[in-house]
């Protein structure tokens, strides 16, 4: 397994143990994984546009709200590994403990799923993989930054 170069740097600066991703609940998968989503988005909109802050704000919750997650998700259904489809579900099939806010039921476990898998990836240090399967996501999604 390799770890994605900045899982390495955390690792050794706060002598952390490399991470099994396997062993981990798939609501722990996408803790971490919403915020890898978060910063994929992110990165990609302030490279695009040096703009107030205001404005990458609201560029940024466009993509990363549930229901723009589920999208993504319908979206790479053909795209996914069988490892990756079988993490995606069991991150969908996982009992958040919170309500959906702004989005129904499915597309918040829908998004849970996206998320799970984007944590899944982060922590085996397959950030090509994750960004590609982003980027094919939102394309087939017809979701613009």
């Amino acid at each position: 397994m390799n770890e994605s170069p900045i899982l390495g740097t955390i690792n050794d600066i706060f002598g952390s143990k490399e991470v099994n991703p396997n062993e981990y609940s798939p609501l722990a998968l996408a803790f971490i994984g919403d915020s890898v989503f978060d910063v994929v988005i992110k990165s990609v909109i302030v490279e695009e546009a040096n703009c107030q802050v205001n404005k990458l704000q609201t560029k940024t919750s466009k993509i990363v709200r549930a229901t723009s997650q589920a999208l993504i998700v319908d979206a790479l259904k053909d795209e996914l590994t069988e490892e990756e489809a079988n993490i995606l579900r069991r991150g969908r099939n996982a009992k958040p403990y919170t309500k959906a806010k702004n989005a129904s039921y499915s597309e918040y476990c829908k998004a849970t799923g996206l998320e799970a898998l984007v944590g899944y990836l982060y922590l085996k240090g397959e950030t090509e993989r994750l960004v590609s399967l982003i980027r094919t996501g939102l394309e087939k999604a017809e979701l613009t930054i």
